[in-house]
Order: C-alpha cells, then sequence, then structure tokens
C-alpha cells in the first residue's frame, strides 16, 4: 500500500514535470533564444546632434530587410529586447521596413558551407505552434508569417500598411506626408527553397503579399547556388524559370546570399532592377557574401539597389563608424543613388543598437560631409523611388 502510494506521488509528479516542461516549451524557450540571438551592443541610443535629429525628422526613412516575423512577438508590441516592432520604428521616424521571412536554416550556419540537410525552423516552428503543414512544406511557413503581418495592419487602427503594389505604395507616401506616425510594411523571403520546388507557389506567395524574394538563404536549393552553399553554382533551370515569373508578376528579385556566380547569371538575364538588401562591402569588411566593387557597379549598372548592414559579417565590428565606412565607399563606387540600408535586424544578429538608433546613422552621415540630399537618397529614398517604379500596379492580371 505504501509502496503504491509512493508510485503514484511519484507517477503524479512526473506528470507535473511533463506539464511544466511543454508551458516552459512553448512559452520560455522561444523567448530565450529570441533574447540571445538578436542583440545589441548597446541599449543606449547615440546622441544626435540637433541638425541631424532635423535632418532625420524630414526624411523618408526605409529599411530594406529585418527577420522580425520569425521570433513570435507581435509586430505592435514594443518588445524589451530584439530589433524592431512597430513603435519602435515610430519612434525611430522609420517610414517603410522590409519584413522577410526565413523558412529553414541549417544546425551549424556558417557563411562558408551548408547542406539544406538540417532544419533548424521546424523546432522554432513547432515551439511557437505554427500550423501543421508547417512542420513540413516550406510554402505554409512563408504563408504563416505573412499571415502574422497581415493580421497586425488589421489590428494597427491604420498604423500599419502592407504595401503591395506601386499604387498601395503611393497611397501610403502620401497619407504619411500627413501622419509621420503611419508605418509601411513590404513583405519578403530570405530563400526560394520555400517554394518546395514548385514553380507555381512563385504565384501561391504572391498571393500572400509576397513583392521580394531573395534566390537563396545559406544552402544552395533548387533555385541556385548559396554564397554560404556547396555548389556555389548559378541558376538552376528552375531558377531560370522562376525568375521569368518573378519579373512577370513584378515581384523583386533580391541577391543578398547569392553565389557570385548566381549573381552574375541573374543579372545577365534580368530585364528588371535587382536589389541586394542586405550585404556588406568586401573593400571595408571581406567575407564571402560581401560585395567586390566589380559587383556593385554591377548592380548599380542594371539600375539596382544595395541595402548596407549593420552586423558584424557586413561591416566586421558592429559599430556606427564601421556602417557610415561602408555605405561611404559604396556610394564612392556608384553613386548615392543606388545606396539603402539594409539592417539585418532580427537576424540573429548583434547590431549597435536596435532600430531607434537610425537616428545616429542620419546624423553621422551628414556630420562626416555626406550632402543632404544623397543623406536623404540613402536614408530611404531611393527605397521609395524604387518600389513606386517598380511594384506591380493594383490589381494586374500578369501573363501565364
Amino acid at each position: 500500500m505504501a509502496r503504491s502510494g509512493l508510485w503514484r506521488r511519484v507517477a503524479v509528479v512526473g506528470a507535473v514535470a511533463g506539464v511544466v516542461g511543454t508551458v516552459a516549451f512553448f512559452t520560455i524557450v522561444p523567448t530565450i533564444v529570441d533574447r540571445r540571438m538578436n542583440t545589441v551592443v548597446s541599449d543606449t541610443i547615440p546622441t544626435v546632434s540637433a541638425p541631424g535629429r532635423a535632418l532625420h525628422n524630414r526624411l523618408f526613412v526605409a529599411d530594406l530587410h529585418a527577420d522580425q516575423l520569425l521570433w513570435g512577438r507581435d509586430p505592435l508590441a514594443k518588445a524589451s529586447h530584439g530589433h524592431v516592432d512597430v513603435p519602435r520604428l515610430q519612434e525611430a521616424h522609420v517610414a517603410l521596413q522590409v519584413f522577410s521571412v526565413v523558412t529553414k536554416t541549417p544546425r551549424g550556419m556558417n557563411y562558408d558551407h551548408n547542406t539544406g540537410a538540417t532544419d533548424n525552423i521546424r523546432l522554432l516552428a513547432l515551439a511557437q505552434r505554427w500550423p501543421s503543414a508547417a512542420q513540413t512544406s516550406l510554402t505554409a511557413r512563408a504563408q504563416y508569417q505573412a499571415g502574422r503581418l497581415h493580421d497586425a495592419a488589421l489590428r494597427s487602427g491604420g498604423a500599419l500598411t502592407v504595401i503591395t503594389s506601386r499604387d498601395s505604395m503611393a497611397a501610403f507616401v502620401a497619407r504619411r506626408g500627413g501622419d509621420p506616425a503611419q508605418v509601411g510594411a513590404l513583405l519578403a523571403i530570405e530563400g526560394l527553397h520555400a517554394l518546395d520546388g514548385k514553380l507555381s507557389h512563385v504565384d501561391t506567395l504572391f498571393a500572400a503579399g509576397f513583392r521580394m524574394m531573395g534566390l537563396t538563404h545559406f544552402f544552395d536549393n533548387e533555385v541556385g547556388g548559396s554564397a554560404h552553399g556547396v555548389t556555389h553554382g548559378g541558376l538552376t533551370p528552375l531558377g531560370h524559370q522562376v525568375i521569368a515569373r518573378m519579373e512577370a508578376l513584378g515581384i523583386i528579385v533580391d541577391v543578398a546570399h547569392a553565389s557570385p556566380q548566381l549573381v552574375t547569371e541573374v543579372l545577365a538575364i534580368a530585364t528588371r532592377p535587382v536589389v541586394v538588401s542586405h550585404t556588406g562591402v568586401a573593400a571595408t569588411c571581406a567575407g564571402p557574401r560581401n560585395l567586390t566593387d566589380e559587383q556593385l557597379r554591377a548592380i548599380a549598372a542594371n539600375g539596382g539597389l544595395i541595402g548596407v548592414g549593420y552586423w558584424d559579417g557586413a561591416v566586421c565590428a558592429p559599430t556606427l563608424e564601421n556602417i557610415v565606412r561602408a555605405i561611404r565607399h559604396a556610394v564612392s563606387v556608384v553613386g548615392a543613388e543606388h545606396v539603402a540600408l539594409g539592417s539585418d535586424f532580427d537576424g540573429a544578429t548583434q547590431t549597435p543598437w536596435d532600430t531607434r538608433g537610425v537616428l545616429a546613422l542620419t546624423d553621422a552621415l551628414q556630420a562626416g560631409g555626406m550632402a543632404p540630399d544623397d543623406v536623404a537618397r540613402v536614408m530611404g529614398g531611393n527605397v521609395r523611388e524604387f518600389l513606386l517604379r517598380w511594384l506591380p500596379p493594383a490589381g494586374a492580371s500578369p501573363p501565364r
């Protein structure tokens, strides 16, 4: 009797421990991972001069890359960790943020050599209770994250607008002129393994609101070779079809993380400008994904944009001075009209500060002698004009 009672107590304790462990997995673990992977060098925003702040508040500020949707944080709630949410974008006077979705990353992720054999995001998706389809379908993972942004826009009372066409972009720019608290959002994808190998899923993801697509991420996929993959190859036969379909739909092609061969082959066939949403420049920080001056010129000749990042892989040490140095070098090579911001906020990165620190970047560029008109271009004017020209028109029926 005593022994059976003991085992019952042991069973109860074990069950309680199991419940506690399950609750911790679903509620605590994702937050811990987020806090450890998305950090800042300093919580203190740098002091900004009065002229710098005055210039910044006149600008249309835009950032070509952040992975906020991966982490389960409500985009509308100001978090005490991570880098981006709507309240902090408003505080920083950021007009437009590109929200990119991540659907798969390999274990032991590095800049030199990865395969797609492992899947970090599957466990994160399970911990955050994504729909069951997201356990096996990368397309479903992209759709789920897109849905989170659309839901946030619906709940925002007009403060957050998801941009899907040049018409909605023009309307947003006009509205924001009278209300600087409004924030625009554009959906993007890191790596077209999110197609699950199906050309038709380009249309599926377009229907979900995606208007910018990075071809590769940290491993080679069915579309082409990654700068961090095994083959370092170019476009596959499916990749050629995907580029053609993206251009027909008006989706912007992003060659961040692409192998040099892939960049070359995309530029050879592109009929529309491409972007590099988040990168560094090799002249100021050598690295396998940072662009050479020759590549900078090739992107500019295509009419494209280069988003300069803030993290160590882009600028070596993540400091304001190094970001400014990379931007100034890119401007010296291709002109201010082809340079933009591509922070990689919330991309499992450490940055100098969260998005509120972008005021210091305006201030530092101006204090360093960059003309105000050029500062305005780099800080977001180029992105505004690019989207007004190259997003698809509203309601267009693309050819099959």
